[in-house]
């Protein structure tokens, strides 16, 4: 961050962030901030949500998640409607405002819809990498096929180089048949498969990604193959029986899992079917096995074999946001990109 508060506010927009994040190692990024979570050296504040029906029908809400990581401070306020994508429109969009940690004066406003999706996908990426050897994974499943599951395509490939075929599902088949389109051009010795249920997309992936936006639970456990690994980064993909009956299920943190009343793993939570790393798991039950600061810094214990099912359920941090936006504002003074504002 910058030692001296500037005359002006740094405003970068969408191209800006995307040329400014090209190139940026988001999951190293991502992982060495889930360690200094670990540390305390980076933390959370409770975040604030507004929900409501558009005049529409479609459910909508605005979040305000404030974060600090080093010496960045700030917060992201992050949108969504489900009625977007009838109006030609993203699913969400939001802002990420960074503040002079001395002065607590905003110093930079950016578009956070990009750094959203990285962020999560790199979350996705850093928790698959410490549980499974990223070279040996090649069949790959997305439930949902919207820009979640692009960004989450860029990085895994990246990150897993023995991808060799990757399978799709959408309710909407046209979004499916988009995402694979956009797949075989950007890996064009993959084979890309658009299949008719998500049951299949399932049974025959080594990986699945969950980028859905539903609120119905329906993956059960015996989608799942032997050694599958089952990323729940939407709200309910996993059943209840998927939940408590896989071999190893990580968080990303559990107090988030335990504050929340709106997805199932905090509803389980809540109602004590589900409870925290380190703690005895109550009957008809399990506890969480650890979370993804422990994990990564090697303190998780219990070896995951080869044909265990694993599920990783993060909930989505905000200081990764700033992490990720204060790597974006450092390179835009280091270059000049953005648009002064006048205080």
């Amino acid at each position: 961050m910058a030692e001296s508060l500037p005359s002006t506010i740094t405003y970068l927009d969408s191209a800006d962030v995307a040329r400014l994040t090209a190139g940026l190692p988001i999951v190293d990024v991502v992982h060495e901030t889930l360690l200094a979570y670990g540390r305390g050296e980076a933390g959370l504040a409770p975040e604030a949500a507004l929900r409501w029906t558009t005049r529409s029908g479609a459910a909508a809400r605005s979040l305000i998640l404030p974060a600090w990581s080093g010496d960045g401070y700030g917060c992201k306020i992050i949108n969504a409607s489900l009625g977007n994508r009838g109006l030609g429109l993203p699913r969400a969009a939001g802002l990420i405002v960074l503040d002079d940690p001395e002065t607590a004066q905003p110093v930079c406003i950016m578009e956070g819809g990009l750094i959203s999706a990285l962020r999560t996908a790199g979350v996705s990426v850093a928790a698959v990498r410490a549980v499974r050897d990223p070279h040996d994974l090649t069949r790959l499943a997305f439930l949902g096929c919207g820009r979640q599951a692009e960004v989450h395509w860029e990085l895994l490939t990246a990150a897993c180089p023995g991808l060799r075929h990757v399978l799709l599902f959408d309710q909407d088949p046209a979004r499916a048949g988009e995402l694979a389109v956009h797949c075989r051009a950007t890996s064009p010795g993959t084979v890309v498969e658009v299949t008719g249920t998500a049951r299949e997309a399932v049974e025959r992936a080594e990986l699945t990604i969950a980028v859905t936006t539903t609120t119905e639970a329906y993956v059960e456990p015996d989608w799942v193959p032997s050694g599958g690994t089952f990323v729940n980064v939407s709200l309910d993909d996993a059943t209840e029986r998927l939940l408590l009956g896989c071999d190893h299920l990580f968080v990303d943190d559990w107090d988030l899992v335990a504050d929340d009343d709106q997805r199932l793993l905090g509803v389980l939570a809540r109602v004590g079917r589900v409870t925290g790393p380190g703690t005895t798991a109550p009957e008809g039950g399990r506890a969480v096995d650890t979370a993804l600061p422990t994990l990564l810094a090697g303190g998780y214990h219990r070896k995951v074999a080869d044909d265990e099912r694993v599920v990783i359920n993060p909930f989505g941090m905000g200081v990764h946001d700033i992490a990720v936006a204060v790597a974006v504002y450092e390179r835009a003074l280091a270059d000049g990109t953005g648009l002064r504002l006048s205080r």
